[in-house]
């Protein structure tokens, strides 16, 4: 059974250990409700890393929805026994009153790339993704850092965060590990219904004809408009966003020579689903 710490104390006594002896630790950072996009992180971090600590934390700071936080999926138990087919060294699962005590009074903020799209959307979430994330890498004291590229907006944050306060630990983005029908893997897919289940693929095969699209010449705007159309005409309830974003500021971009991104969000059976894609 993979070993399971509650307390930063009893982290970092393990941590010293390992780096005493150099070796390189890689964190994954984790909300729990574990799948395959989250073992592909951890199986990558096996790879590079000596040791390897996954997270489980459900942090509070980053839900701007009480309701949605209540809802979150907790089973660390399954969590813990994926984990183990990794394996990965050491899990972190913190409660909430060791990761914030009382008096707890910082939050971190990082501008720019935040603002946008999920930004826009969720008012505040990012401030507390930077100020976990920012908690996770000092308690852990890891040298790498493993996030998926599903969230794409999150990684530049992520990135940008490290590159602005020094952080000492390098950031790699990990591809988006899909359904066999291409739905990005995520926590909340488990919320749709059946029919929802067979709907849901649409979000990506439309931004992926989208960028298709662009790619042979046809305009940004119009591409981006068939792309919703196509995806509320399958159901969706809410198409929130689908927009073409520079991949490193997030900034609108037009300018095909720099790396773009085409990002969307939408809701179907009261589940927001994200995505995005090269362009």
């Amino acid at each position: 059974m993979t070993l399971i710490v509650r307390t930063v104390k009893d982290l970092r006594q393990h941590v010293r250990a390992w780096k005493a002896k150099g070796e390189t630790v890689g964190v994954v950072p984790t909300m729990g409700a574990l799948h395959e996009g989250h073992l592909s992180l951890a199986r990558r971090a096996r790879s590079e890393c000596d040791r390897v600590i996954t997270t489980i934390f459900v942090n509070p700071k980053q839900f701007n929805n009480a309701d949605d936080l209540k809802k979150y999926p907790r089973t660390e138990e399954a969590d813990a026994a994926l984990l183990a087919t990794v394996p990965v060294d050491l899990i972190f699962a913190p409660l909430p009153e060791e990761v914030y005590p009382e008096g707890f009074m910082t939050t971190v903020s990082v501008g720019g790339v935040s603002e946008p799209l999920e930004g826009r959307m969720r008012p505040g979430h990012f401030d507390g993704v930077a100020t976990v994330v920012s908690k996770l890498f000092g308690m852990t004291m890891a040298d790498y850092g493993y996030f998926g590229q599903k969230d794409w907006q999150q990684l530049q944050v992520v990135l940008r965060l490290v590159s602005d306060l020094n952080i000492p630990i390098t950031i790699v983005g990990c591809e988006t590990i899909r359904e066999a029908d291409g739905l990005a893997m995520s926590s909340r897919n488990v919320r749709l219904t059946e029919a929802g289940r067979t709907r849901a693929p649409v979000l990506f095969s439309a931004i992926t004809t989208a960028a298709d699209d662009i790619r042979a010449g046809q305009s940004d705007r119009m591409a981006i408009r068939e792309a919703a159309e196509k995806i509320r005409a399958a159901g969706f309830e809410r198409v929130e966003y689908i927009e073409l974003r520079d991949a490193e500021t997030l900034m609108p971009s037009d300018d095909p020579r720099r790396p773009r991104r085409m990002l969307a969000a939408a809701w179907l059976d009261g589940v927001r689903l994200i995505d995005n894609i090269p362009v």
